[in-house]
């Protein structure tokens, strides 16, 4: 899937679960949403740590909004 396909939004992590998943708090078009965010390749491969109340940048695909890549922590 073409990344022009998937838009980027800015939440915050409320849980951390196993296996580098995450429960991220988002607002889109004004409504809140709570969806499962997975880390991306590169920051498993730097080593970047996400704690509860990091803000973060996740590009989630239109098809299916419950799910997500984490793709920056600010």
């Amino acid at each position: 899937m073409d990344s022009k396909k998937k838009f980027k939004v800015r939440g915050t992590i409320t849980e951390t679960l196993p296996g580098t998943k995450f429960k991220v708090n988002v607002v889109i078009q004004g409504e809140e949403f709570e969806i499962m965010g997975h880390l991306s390749g590169k920051m498993r491969m730097n080593y970047i740590k996400l704690q509860e109340g990091d803000e973060v940048d996740v590009m989630i695909s239109p098809y299916d909004i419950k799910k997500g890549i984490i793709v920056y922590r600010y």
